[in-house]
């Protein structure tokens, strides 16, 4: 997918737009998704089971992990889609955090000062304590909406009563009306079949929400990110979401998933007992398909896999480098390797 970009456009990196010989520019915004594997800061929190995570926990956390673990995804962030935007991300949608103060630690490090992120962020009633959220540049987004959807759990579904909220942001994308959904569906475990109902149930909020700006504005821009811990063939994603995998499929009011061809061709962002899933996922409503537009429109997806960022060594070579080994500290960046879109838009 680089050498048809490079073929097609080139980066002009003073102006941020991509373009070829005196011939039509393109801005460029690039879209992301990470699942940054328990970002948890060191301080208790007597609201959530967190004892793991300090200093007196099994895992002998502290902060000098802490600030390496920060290090390490400020590494990979600062680094995403930088060779089509030197900005990186515009928007970046997060899993796996536990609360305001990692976002603020992260967007605050060296590394990734420069993007001046800002964040939109709740907590919710994981039992896990985990949340999601999202970073914005303001420079490229500026939110003027935002609220947390709940997810009820199915009975029997899962373990646990409560899983984490779907965040739902409205802004402009450079003037432009953008609805963002960040998601983190419940996981797989207890079994794939048995949590089943859990991720539909998550997938069945997200539709209904979308649904309802959909009947509104048909052409409302939308954009559902996230850990979805299913794969772009499996029920929630194709049937509940009825996310497409081909564009030509895609009606008004409907959805486009960019990674159904590819996880079907093996590529995925994380693997488990030598298969890979394609859980991290960013998926797009009809009309960011049309290119003859004013506004943004879809043009590519990366998953983002350099190899400073794999498992080197033995049985698991290739697989993202993960934080942990059991309770020993690895020191990789996240059990799964990060996402995004490139839009362009057309520059005058």
């Amino acid at each position: 997918m680089n050498k048809i970009i490079h073929l097609f456009l080139l980066i002009v990196l003073s102006t941020q737009v991509f373009g070829q010989n005196g011939k039509q520019q393109y801005k460029v915004a690039i879209i992301g998704f990470y699942n940054l594997e328990n970002l948890f800061d060191t301080i208790n929190n007597p609201a959530i089971n967190d004892e793991e995570w300090l200093p007196s926990g099994i895992r002998n956390y502290n902060t000098k992990i802490y600030e390496d673990k920060l290090t390490k995804l400020a590494t990979v962030i600062s680094q995403m889609g930088v060779d089509k935007n030197p900005d990186g991300p515009a928007i970046l949608g997060v899993a796996e955090i536990e609360n305001d103060t990692v976002l603020r630690d992260l967007a605050a490090h060296a590394l990734l000062k420069r993007q001046n992120y800002s964040f939109v962020h709740y907590n919710s009633r994981d039992v896990r304590g985990i949340d999601v959220g999202l970073f914005y540049n303001p420079k490229y987004f500026v939110p003027e909406q935002s609220d947390k959807l709940f997810v009820q759990l199915p009975g029997g579904s899962k373990d646990a009563n409560f899983t984490r909220d779907i965040l739902w942001v409205k802004g402009k994308l450079d003037g432009e009306d953008i609805h963002i959904y960040v998601n983190h569906w419940p996981s797989r475990v207890g079994g794939e079949e048995r949590s089943r109902p859990a991720r539909e149930a998550a997938a069945g909020v997200a539709k209904k929400h979308i649904d309802s700006i959909t009947r509104l504005d048909p052409m409302a821009k939308i954009i559902l990110m996230g850990d979805l811990n299913d794969d772009p063939v499996n029920t929630s994603v194709a049937v509940v979401l009825n996310a497409r995998g081909k564009q030509k499929e895609v009606m008004k009011g409907g959805l486009f998933n960019p990674w159904t061809d590819m996880y079907k061709s093996g590529v995925g962002t994380l693997a488990y007992q030598d298969s890979w899933n394609l859980f991290d996922q960013i998926i797009v409503s009809y009309p960011w398909l049309n290119k003859n537009q004013s506004g943004f429109f879809y043009f590519q997806p990366y998953i983002f896999s350099r190899e400073f960022m794999k498992e080197n060594l033995g049985r698991y070579k290739g697989y993202p480098m993960r934080t942990w080994d059991g309770n020993s500290y690895r020191g990789g960046y996240s059990d799964h390797f990060p996402t995004y879109l490139v839009m362009l838009k057309k520059a005058n």
